[in-house]
């Protein structure tokens, strides 16, 4: 069975009340959301406090407290993958305020895969802009947020949110386009 295929497997069983699934879910799940969290923290730029670490503990703390029904892997990467974008949000909300309007916690939206985005985006200007996003196109966001933040496939993305592959692709596509668009505007180029 493959790695996806048993985290899903065990995900099924700790929701059917299986406490000895969660044991031996604990080390394949924990070591994913390590994954993620360095991809994330790769695209980063300046100092900060927030360790890729204690993201993914504070993610995994989280994730395992919520009473959920888990439909697969995918559904369950999709929670921590929103999970992520907040508490990283939440933790530039903190240092902004900290340093009254200084340097937030920067990340690239730029990633080896992203065909619109060139420049560094502060991840608030991030979190605005998908909240705007999600307004005029949900889907668009939804796959943006759980592409970027929790590092899901096309087609785990297609998995999670019930579309084909190729709508996830072409929904990351456009939705990078939009997103560049919306922060560059905000930002006044034009």
């Amino acid at each position: 069975m493959t790695e996806a295929g048993e985290v899903t497997r065990l995900l099924k069983r700790w929701s059917d009340g299986d406490a000895t699934a969660l044991d031996s879910l604990t080390p394949l799940v924990y070591q994913e959301l390590r994954k993620i969290a360095g991809k994330v923290f790769a695209r980063e730029f300046g100092s900060h406090t927030l360790q890729p670490t204690a993201l993914v503990h504070e993610v995994y703390v989280k994730l395992i407290g919520v009473n959920n029904d888990w439909e697969s892997r995918a559904h369950f990467y999709a929670l921590a993958a929103r999970m992520m974008r907040r508490l990283l949000v939440n933790h530039a909300h903190g240092r902004k305020a900290a340093k009254r309007g200084g340097s937030a916690l920067k990340l690239t939206f730029d990633d080896s895969r992203a065909a619109a985005a060139d420049s560094e985006e502060d991840v608030l200007e991030l979190d605005e802009a998908l909240a705007a996003l999600h307004e005029c196109d949900p889907r668009k966001a939804d796959v943006l947020e759980l592409h970027y933040f929790g590092g899901l496939t096309h087609s785990e993305l297609a998995a999670a949110l019930s579309i084909s592959e190729s709508t996830a692709v072409r929904d990351l596509r456009v939705g990078r386009v939009w997103l560049h668009e919306f922060i560059n505007d905000a930002r006044g180029n034009v």
